[in-house]
């Protein structure tokens, strides 16, 4: 039972996951509810599954955009909002830039005019390592390294950040942001524009090619959902406020990622080169060192123990025909 309120269910304070109906927020929800949270989660299902939502949490259809959300958040008296409702796919925000921030940025500044109608306390958004620092000056980025973003998704993600700073100075709530590196685990989507981890065991597991865009040389930084779950919850069990990288500060290169994955998969297909993305990072690692400090994560589960858990995952799965 959470420390937070000790009333009767139908008294105590909600929580609201926005997006809970997604790989990250779905997981987020359980965790939650684990701890005798009272949570609701509210997806459009655009890009999320009803199915991954849990029976315990109420769910709510709808935008983010909507003018009707402070209405929402009184109704089920919303402590804390987790926004990860998001368009999440780059290359979809190149193509269609005003698309993305009608989402990321719109969407995001009408849950922070929402909250603080409510009278919310606090917002924890899921915003983005890599994306918004750029490729690292140095070994690694840490929250005050140069915001660089390189795409209209990592902008629109920096906007983001920025407008709930702004608006948290009359709105009264406590705003958390956690930076992401690249989030994999059980329950990601192995299609269309899904991480890449997910991406490839699907298709591994279904007998097809896996491709790696470029020389596979670029590196990224992974961290298992249950560890972003975590730091959810510290920032949420302390009322914390700040900025803080969610990351292993371990830079894996995708060559390397492959062999592993593969080996998770229990195949050893070779992976083939496509051409490389154009503008895509060289480089993406976050330093977790103020993370550790703030929020008490230490440890990281690592690529190897992670990727076994999502092949696991991932061969409970019906296989699909991928394109």
């Amino acid at each position: 039972m959470s420390t937070h309120d000790s009333s009767p269910p139908s008294q105590r304070r909600a929580v609201l996951v926005t997006g809970g109906a997604g790989f990250i927020g779905s997981h987020l929800a359980d965790a939650l509810l684990s701890r005798g949270e009272r949570v609701v989660v509210l997806d459009d299902l655009s890009s999320g599954d009803r199915v991954r939502v849990p029976s315990a949490a109420r769910f709510v259809k709808g935008d983010i955009r909507d003018a009707s959300l402070p209405d929402l958040l009184k109704a089920e008296r919303v402590g804390t909002v987790f926004h990860l409702a998001a368009q999440v796919d780059v290359r979809k925000s190149v193509l269609d830039p005003v698309g993305d921030a009608s989402v990321n940025v719109l969407g995001t500044v009408n849950v922070a005019r929402a909250s603080a109608e409510a009278g919310v306390a606090q917002i924890v958004f899921s915003s983005s390592g890599g994306a918004i620092y750029g490729d690292p000056q140095g070994e690694r980025a840490d929250e005050d390294h140069p915001l660089c973003p390189c795409s209209p998704y990592g902008a629109a993600k920096l906007a983001g950040e920025k407008y709930l700073q702004a608006l948290a100075i009359d709105g009264g709530f406590a705003v958390a942001l956690l930076r992401y590196a690249n989030v994999y685990g059980p329950r990601q989507d192995g299609r269309g524009e899904a991480g890449v981890i997910g991406i490839w065991m699907r298709r591994l597991l279904d007998g097809q090619e896996a491709i790696i865009n470029g020389d596979g040389l670029q590196t990224r930084d992974f961290v298992f959902v249950a560890d972003v779950v975590s730091a959810n919850l510290a920032t949420f069990s302390g009322h914390v406020a700040g900025t803080f990288n969610v990351g292993t500060g371990v830079e894996t290169n995708l060559a390397d990622l492959y062999r592993k994955t593969a080996i998770a998969c229990g195949t050893a297909r070779p992976a083939v080169h496509g051409a490389a993305k154009p503008g895509e990072q060289r480089r993406s690692v976050l330093d977790p060192t103020r993370t550790g400090t703030a929020l008490g994560l230490t440890t990281w589960v690592t690529l190897d123990q992670g990727l076994r858990a999502t092949a696991e995952w991932f061969r409970t799965q019906p296989a699909t025909v991928s394109s």
